[in-house]
């Protein structure tokens, strides 16, 4: 190879080596994902101190809505369903559900305490908890403002024979004050609260 021809190819594969960089540069940025939480954290809410009648509940493994469990943020409009864009919840919904429902019981004053699973326990009484619907519904149309819908399903049996102590749906439709991001997950904390508020003052009023 002469030293013409060796120049040339230097110089060709250094042209190649340019032009991959420029195509580098120009691809898009990802837009960063911002993340939520619909409740603060709950280490933020100082809990009661715990009353010489106290009862421990076992907190049975109850279901969450499939489509709503994960860390993507639900909405429906009609027969349709899709997820905030661009938008995620710090924790799987499930997870973050369960922390504040945890929460909602140590800082009432009631005198009912859940048991995690698990965890050792003499109790006498199980709540299970489903979750039925964790959702924004946008009724008025894609534009408008959603009304987000928290539905719960809660069962109380006596642990050792099984028995219905009692059973209750509550549900709380919140709307949004506007179709931003930001008031809908504002939304769902209100929901959230309304209906843990409900559910932790029936467990108390179930539970002697």
């Amino acid at each position: 190879m002469t030293r013409a021809q060796g120049l040339l190819r230097l110089c060709l594969a250094g042209a190649a080596a340019l032009a991959l960089s420029g195509c580098i540069s120009l691809l898009p940025k990802t837009k960063p994902v911002q993340l939520y939480r619909f409740t603060p954290p709950a280490a933020a809410a100082p809990a009661s101190p715990v009353t010489a009648n106290a009862v421990g509940v076992f907190e049975s493994g109850g279901e969450f809505q499939r489509e709503s469990a994960s860390d993507r943020i639900l909405t429906v409009t009609g027969p349709h369903v899709a997820y905030i864009a661009d938008a995620r919840w710090a924790a799987p919904a499930q997870v973050l559900f369960d922390e504040t429902m945890d929460a909602a019981f140590e800082g009432s004053g009631g005198h009912v305490r859940l048991t995690p699973r698990g965890a050792p326990t003499s109790t006498d009484y199980v709540l299970r908890v489903d979750v039925r619907n964790f959702e924004a519904r946008y009724d008025a149309g894609s534009k408008a403002a959603p009304t987000v819908i928290v539905r719960v399903h809660a069962l109380m049996t006596r642990d050792r024979n099984r028995t219905l102590v009692s059973e209750q749906v509550f549900e709380a439709r919140v709307p949004a004050s506007d179709n931003r991001v930001t008031a809908i997950v504002s939304a769902f904390g209100r929901a959230t609260n309304q209906v843990l508020d409900q559910l932790v003052a029936w467990t108390n009023g179930k539970v002697s």
